[in-house]
């Protein structure tokens, strides 16, 4: 990771941030303990650590072999870190944060999941989101347009975009124990091999 002095839960990081090693990024995963996705804690009752390890947990569980997209879900909300109150571009902080470590896959899935949720938004109006979730949706575009749905769809990662929004909606729930972080030590390692 570039240089940039004591990591603290309270201050963005600089710019550009990119995590180069899986110390660094695990140490990054642990600053999210007692970090919320909005700087004031109104947002969603999980902190963003909890969040990671509960969707990682649910994509394992849904998709045992897919490494690639359970690490995505590890990582989908690291943005919120990087840049507090960003929630517009907290998907691209964070994919342009672990392309070079963990490969094109799982920037593409972090990157696209808040277009999932919009893709969703739009072609299932009546679905449940988070308050904080519908709260964000609109400074994050709103529902996609008929254009912005046809192009969500021919991406090549738009199916598991989806599925890693899916987790992602699901995995808010206050008390639940899905693990701990330092046991996806060895899966960011296998994930960030392959992408070398």
């Amino acid at each position: 990771m570039t240089s940039h002095g004591p990591l603290t839960t309270h201050d963005p990081l600089p710019s550009g941030v990119t995590v180069r090693t899986v110390d660094a990024l695990m140490d990054l995963l642990h600053a999210c303990r007692g970090t919320w996705d909005t700087p004031d804690r109104s947002g969603d009752p999980v902190d963003l650590h909890d969040h990671a390890l509960q969707t990682a947990a649910l994509l394992r569980r849904s998709h045992p072999a897919d490494k690639e997209l359970q690490v995505a879900g590890l990582v989908h909300d690291l943005g919120h870190l990087l840049r507090p109150g960003d929630d517009a571009a907290h998907a691209e902080h964070a994919a342009d944060a672990v392309r070079g470590l963990l490969g094109h896959r799982v920037a593409g899935l972090v990157r696209l999941h808040v277009a999932a949720k919009r893709y969703l938004a739009a072609t299932e109006p009546g679905r449940p989101l988070s308050a904080q979730s519908a709260l964000t949706l609109g400074v994050q575009g709103g529902p996609m347009s008929y254009e912005e749905i046809a192009a969500f769809a021919a991406d090549p990662y738009a199916q598991d975009a989806l599925t890693l929004r899916q987790a992602d909606d699901a995995g808010k729930v206050v008390g639940l124990d899905a693990g701990v972080m330092e046991d996806w030590r060895p899966v960011l390692e296998l994930v960030a091999a392959a992408a070398r």
